[in-house]
């Protein structure tokens, strides 16, 4: 896997921009997952994997943010110009990746749709 499909000016890294989103980012839920979302003016679309321990332990965390980020290397025309944190929730780590990729892309698909892309 090569770095270069998801570069670190696309990643959020740092607790503060984690923490930008509980004040008021837009939300959307789906069976496994909730998408946070701050829209920008400029920029690049910059993303974030949480999995809390609900999800499971170090290795099912690990699994799910791996997945996710895989999501994000095939499906980066899905995303809108903004910051997102992608939520984990309990059993999103019995998934796989095409299952995955399903919910995440009706999703994403939903809010495009929303904000007119």
């Amino acid at each position: 896997m090569s770095c270069s499909d998801f570069p670190k000016a696309e990643r959020l890294r740092r607790r503060p921009e984690f923490l930008q989103f509980n004040d008021g980012a837009s939300k959307m839920h789906t069976p496994h997952f909730l998408l946070l979302w701050k829209v920008k003016d400029g920029g690049v679309t910059r993303v974030g994997f949480t999995a809390s321990k609900k999800v499971g332990n170090a290795v099912a965390r690990n699994f799910i943010k791996r997945r996710l980020r895989e999501f994000y290397r095939q499906n980066k025309s899905l995303f809108i110009l903004a910051d997102f944190n992608i939520v984990a929730k309990k059993g999103a780590d019995l998934l796989d990746f095409h299952q995955i990729s399903t919910e995440l892309a009706a999703a994403f698909g939903r809010l495009r749709k929303k904000h007119g892309h």
